[in-house]
């Protein structure tokens, strides 16, 4: 069993694997890299820079956890695309759970660098996913 993650290392689902998550997501560079994908579960890390953001999006039929590893964020979740029913300020070792069917958007408001963990059950993006950035990101989906 591998015991740590290399960033740029292959995504080893569905293969058991131990990681310091919190290690990998502040080492990660990229917008996005799936850590390991399953049959039912996936894990990824984010990268989102000052003024940054996830971007609004919504998962039909995925649930989701993110959880922030380094960084200071507000979280927008609402059922209607445009306005949100719930915003939060959300800081180190929060944690967000986000339904499927609801649209949500994490902005970094912080002068730091953004560092997010997130499960999504079932899996969102392909295995071995790596989007170097935003722009990578909104391309590829």
């Amino acid at each position: 069993m591998n015991c740590s993650y290399c960033v740029g290392q292959t995504d080893p689902g569905p293969n058991p694997y131990v990681i310091n998550i919190e290690q990998t997501a502040i080492q990660n560079p990229n917008f996005r890299t799936a850590v390991w994908t399953g049959c039912h579960l996936q894990m990824t890390v984010m990268c989102i820079p000052p003024c940054g953001e996830i971007g609004l999006e919504i998962h039909p039929d995925t649930d989701q956890l993110i959880r922030v590893e380094q960084g200071t964020a507000v979280v927008k979740i609402g059922e209607c695309k445009n306005q949100p029913d719930f915003q939060q300020n959300i800081c180190k070792e929060d944690a967000v759970f986000i339904p499927a069917g609801t649209w949500h958007n994490i902005v970094n408001i912080g002068r730091n660098t953004l560092k997010v963990s997130s499960v999504y059950a079932p899996p969102n993006h392909r295995r071995g996913t790596v989007h170097l950035t935003k722009a990578d990101a909104e391309r590829e989906e």
